[in-house]
């Protein structure tokens, strides 16, 4: 049992000295004790728990750049972008969505993800067709993780309808769609495919798109799976869609989904940007996480989460990545309190009486709320949690004269540079000094894929 120490360890409760990590890779778990450091190997100065990454599109990954310029006589808004993600997104099939989403998996474990959760709708040809193997999208992700190393949580997402009047996909959603029964045939083929680094959930990718019954029967149904399968949902991520719901549905998004389904640990509400006062505290009540993706929502022109309200009521977040054109916790987490610092005119927002780092306070939620929607036991250096850790980089000038009581914010605060050193996922190291062990070939196939793709191959 490979044995290793800390100088200082992000424990449940902050920052410990002197800390033994021993890895059971047979259980592919660590069990953490405060010691002496004997003849184990040390790690560095500072280790912190592998961060969760509670959403991602993968295939979006490869568009990063492409819906920056202003088009004809539009405003230009999530709507218009989306129109130029659908329209790439009808380019794409099994072998470029696993060169692409190995790139992007290896550049999350270089950042600090260990674990990602995968929101994944791209099922179909673009005609709507399925593939010879229905599920062959679906493995592509499942390949691409394996590839890189990192933990993946495969949402497969059930998307219905075009709007919440219940019109038909459009032609370039087609190939989203699934009816119920085809929905759940594939979920269950998925879960047997199950393992420590391979958790399968659903997505019901919106209340627009998933009709009041399908949501019943679906939900209905998971429960008698798995009664703790995650559940995530895209939800009043922007004005229009709030705007809809109230108007066919007479409620807001959150609220009608919360007097509609029975919303518990299980579920990550995604985005859930737009909340009156009392969804705010309904939806911290429910245990659920709020799934924040700062980046995305600030380049979609989304809007700003109420943090604080929600902090206050005892609510529980985590971080995803989401569109990726930001692929970095620290960026994620950096903005979540800037936004608010932007609209408030404070500073130190997210910050309390009894936690008074922003830093800190960010890290912890991040840690468990992504941990709880990935459905796995991570985000944490205790007995029992998957062994995922990160080693930050004590040589960088970032972090000189810093020492256990400021790390966690200079981390998230100062500097562009990457501090992710050294990132193990359920015992086995993916990135030393930096480098991931198969970046170069990686590499090499996402930018042959991504440069037929931009010729229209």
């Amino acid at each position: 049992m490979p044995a290793y120490f800390a100088d200082y360890a992000w424990l449940p409760h902050g920052f410990a000295a002197d800390v033994r990590v021993d890895v059971d890779h047979a259980a592919l778990h660590a069990t953490t004790t405060q010691a002496a450091r004997g003849e184990a190997e040390r790690l560095g100065r500072y280790v912190v728990p592998g961060m969760p990454n509670l959403h991602s599109h993968a295939f979006q990954r490869a568009m990063a750049g492409l819906a920056e310029r202003r088009g004809g006589n539009s405003e230009d808004s999530f709507w218009t972008w989306r129109e130029v993600m659908y329209a790439f997104a009808g380019r794409v099939g099994p072998d470029d969505l696993r060169a692409i989403a190995a790139q992007l998996y290896v550049e999350m474990l270089k950042a600090g993800y260990t674990q990602v959760c995968e929101f994944h709708y791209l099922h179909h040809q673009p005609d709507g067709t399925p593939y010879a193997d229905p599920a062959a999208m679906s493995l592509a992700l499942v390949e691409a993780a394996r590839e890189a190393g990192i933990g993946l949580t495969l949402l497969p997402t059930l998307y219905m309808t075009g709007g919440f009047d219940g019109r038909p996909l459009s032609e370039r959603q087609r190939r989203f769609g699934h009816d119920v029964d085809g929905f759940l045939r594939l979920v269950e083929r998925l879960r047997v495919l199950e393992s420590p680094t391979l958790r399968v959930g659903i997505a019901l990718h919106s209340l627009r798109a998933v009709p009041e019954e399908a949501l019943r029967v679906v939900l209905e149904a998971v429960q008698q799976m798995d009664g703790r399968m995650p559940v995530h949902i895209h939800i009043a991520e922007q004005i229009g869609e709030v705007q809809d719901c109230l108007a066919l549905r007479n409620a807001q998004p959150v609220e009608w989904l919360l007097d509609h389904a029975e919303v518990d640990r299980r579920w990550c509400l995604v985005h859930a940007t737009h909340l009156t006062e009392a969804e705010t505290r309904r939806l911290a009540a429910t245990g659920a996480v709020a799934g924040l993706c700062p980046t995305t929502e600030a380049n979609l022109g989304d809007g700003l989460f109420p943090l604080r309200a929600y902090l206050d009521a005892g609510g529980a977040l985590g971080v995803g990545s989401d569109s990726h054109i930001s692929v970095s916790p620290v960026e994620e987490l950096r903005w979540l309190e800037y936004g608010q610092r932007l609209i408030t005119r404070h500073r130190n927002v997210s910050a309390s009486a009894a936690v008074p780092s922003s830093g800190e306070t960010l890290l912890a939620h991040a840690l468990a709320g992504g941990a709880q929607a990935s459905g796995v036991t991570l985000g944490a250096l205790e007995d029992g949690a998957r062994a995922d850790l990160l080693v930050l980089d004590d040589a960088s000038p970032l972090l000189a004269g810093r020492d256990a009581a400021h790390v966690v914010d200079t981390w998230l605060f100062a500097g562009n540079a990457n501090l992710v050193r050294d990132v193990m996922v359920a015992g086995e190291w993916v990135v030393r000094e930096g480098r991931h062990h198969d970046e170069t070939r990686i590499a090499a196939r996402y930018r042959d894929v991504v440069e037929r793709l931009a010729r229209g191959g």
